[in-house]
């Protein structure tokens, strides 16, 4: 533990690893990140989360062919939209996007070699808020049950000197995915965090300054950064 980085050197290094080495991960490390999964807090301490690792070749080979299938669908989509801007964005952040894509698309042809696949489920719940103006229901409080939860194991292959993303295209094809690894109806396979030891770097993070996305008592109230 005395080795691991501290908490905001985690933070702030922690980007998506999409290039994974199919190097096996320790079970005893997989242990640990599903274990800071279940350390997350959850609405009413219902904990309402499950979680599938998945190792075997044929299992990763089939969530991973529904995966490209998907990728291929949200790369054609986002080509469409970038045909119809009426302004290419500056070269220096279109090259950022086009790094993103390769990677992305380096993840879709390769995830079945990720040696370790890690579905975040979860159970059903009710979000229902009554009120005097009436009844509202919103995911916000439905997902913030589950999200803190895949953070966690997000921010603890960090700090194991693991690689890993979150990511939902295989929501596209849930059915097909629940069924085959027997998940409930009713159960939601909210994310799916690919796991392996990162081919790349960890940070730092490009992310725009605070003081851009802060307002102060109101919206679009800034103030300068003081740190």
């Amino acid at each position: 533990m005395a080795t691991e980085p501290g908490i905001f050197e985690i933070m702030y290094s922690m980007r998506a690893i999409r290039r994974l080495k199919s190097d096996p991960v320790p079970e005893s490390l997989v242990w640990r990140i599903v274990e800071a999964g279940t350390r997350a807090p959850s609405g009413g301490n219902l904990q309402p989360w499950r979680f599938i690792v998945v190792q075997d070749p044929a299992l990763k080979a089939f969530i991973q062919e529904r995966y490209k299938r998907a990728w291929d669908l949200y790369l054609q989509a986002n080509l469409e939209a970038a045909g119809r801007r009426a302004e290419m964005p500056p070269a220096e952040e279109l090259e950022k996007q086009m790094r993103l894509a390769r990677a992305a698309a380096h993840l879709a042809d390769h995830l079945y070699e990720a040696p370790v696949l890690i579905l975040a489920c979860m159970t059903p719940r009710e979000t229902r808020l009554e009120g005097e103006g009436g009844s509202v229901e919103s995911g916000a409080g439905l997902y913030a049950s589950i999200f803190p939860a895949v953070q966690n194991m997000l921010l603890a292959c960090r700090a194991l000197g693991l690689g890993a993303t979150l990511t939902t295209l295989h929501l596209l094809y849930e059915d097909e995915i629940k069924q085959r690894l027997g998940i409930p109806a009713e159960v939601e396979a909210v994310a799916l965090v690919p796991v392996g030891y990162p081919e790349g770097r960890f940070g730092p993070t490009t992310r725009r300054p605070v003081e851009e996305v802060t307002y102060w008592d109101g919206w679009g109230q800034c103030r300068a950064h003081r740190p």
